[in-house]
């Protein structure tokens, strides 16, 4: 009998938050290790408990969740999300524009899936979350990705959107705020990508699951409320607002004139059927959860953990040379550059590697969010202040001459 080979498909296809060097740092941690697991954005594993809210919402409703419900989501729950949006400024939507799914990465999937022929294209930004171009490969597409530049905050090259545009390109990808470098588009740059969108007829996807986790007197704005004549999906969910990342709870929101997206929602609708329903008690909370602003508020007002993490972690970060950063303005992600005239980094998985062993931090290197170069990596900070704030000394240490010059 041959081999059992990988399909093609998979060539592209990585995962840095728990790839090999995550498999490395957990037989570190076997060995009696501990490791600061700094690759992942998972609030519980910080401490970041159950809210009242959802907990309140469980209570006694257990039974509600034991078969299986509509595969398109749970009544209550599509209405309270279609509520929720509206009051975000989109309009024209109802219930039956709602797919809840088993967190946002399932439903990135469905999205895509119906959408995409074998070598069509999707601009992806770069840096990103990983989940975009893997999924545009696993549904036999191209990502095409487009800068995020740096010196502008972050902010998407909207020159560089244009000269990437091809007769195959069908979608634009906007993670906003941004994973992982922690930025909130204007509405200026939104109203220019939605123009771009509108003059090559593309689908716009809008990530939006930090939404609810944004500082500093900022506002987040949908890009579906800005242009009720594009077809969007929009996609949210409660991992991050609610830390329940366990309880894998997202959705997405078809908006725009129905009479380009009905064809492409059935699609959706095909396989969302197949697949029954997504966790039925994830559902059962929804409308509590966002019905419950406070919590995510509490945590990136002055004085909220994310809000003071974030202060610590600039502050201990400041003192480190070779080291910039742009500030975020929402979530809990920086996304740091190392110098390369000091550092001369050529490999940055190599460097996250090194730093593990002489300091047992476990973090992401840039490669692993489809940034080009070797010059960036993530940080998250969710760690209570005083561990972040040894966390990052332990890097300045790290990196009092570290170079990989030969």
């Amino acid at each position: 009998m041959d081999r059992i080979k990988c399909a093609d498909r998979m060539q592209k296809v990585h995962s840095d938050i728990r790839g090999p060097l995550f498999v490395e740092a957990m037989e570190m941690q076997r060995k009696g290790i501990e490791i600061l697991k700094l690759n992942t954005g998972n609030p519980a594993a910080f401490g970041f408990g159950l809210p009242k809210s959802i907990e309140d919402a469980l209570v006694g409703q257990e039974e509600k969740g034991v078969g299986y419900c509509d595969f398109m989501g749970m009544p209550q729950a599509r209405e309270a999300i279609c509520n929720y949006e509206k009051e975000k400024g989109i309009r024209d939507i109802t219930p039956e524009d709602v797919f809840i799914g088993n967190g946002v990465s399932e439903v990135v999937s469905f999205a895509l899936m119906p959408l995409l022929n074998p070598g069509d294209e999707v601009l992806v930004p770069t840096p990103s979350y990983s989940l975009w171009g893997n999924s545009v490969y696993l549904a036999s597409g191209k990502a095409v990705f487009y800068v995020c530049d740096e010196k502008a905050h972050w902010y998407p090259d909207i020159a560089d959107i244009r000269s990437r545009i091809t007769d195959r390109t069908r979608a634009i990808v906007l993670i906003n705020p941004n994973n992982p470098t922690g930025v909130l588009y204007p509405e200026e740059i939104l109203a220019q990508i939605a123009e771009i969108a509108r003059e090559h007829h593309l689908l716009v996807f809008s990530d939006e699951i930090y939404d609810r986790l944004v500082m500093d007197g900022l506002q987040h704005v949908s890009i579906a409320a800005l242009a009720p004549d594009l077809p969007v999906v929009t996609m949210n969910g409660l991992s991050k607002s609610h830390c329940l990342c366990g309880y894998r709870c997202g959705w997405m929101v078809i908006s725009g004139p129905k009479s380009l997206t009905e064809e492409y929602r059935q699609g959706i609708v095909q396989l969302t059927s197949m697949r029954l329903c997504s966790n039925t008690l994830a559902q059962l909370v929804i409308p509590a959860a966002l019905a419950d602003r406070e919590t995510p508020a509490s945590m990136v007002r002055p004085g909220g953990r994310i809000y003071e993490q974030r202060a610590a972690a600039l502050t201990e970060l400041d003192k480190i040379e070779g080291l910039t950063y742009v500030k975020n303005d929402a979530a809990f992600y920086l996304f740091p550059r190392l110098d390369a005239g000091k550092f001369h980094i050529t490999d940055d998985r190599k460097f996250a590697r090194d730093l593990l062993h002489a300091t047992d931090i476990l973090l992401v290197p840039g490669s692993g969010f489809d940034w080009p170069e070797p010059n960036h990596f993530r940080i998250v900070m969710l760690p209570d202040v005083d561990k972040l704030k040894s966390a990052m000394r332990k890097m300045g240490a790290f990196l009092d001459g570290y170079t990989q010059e030969p």
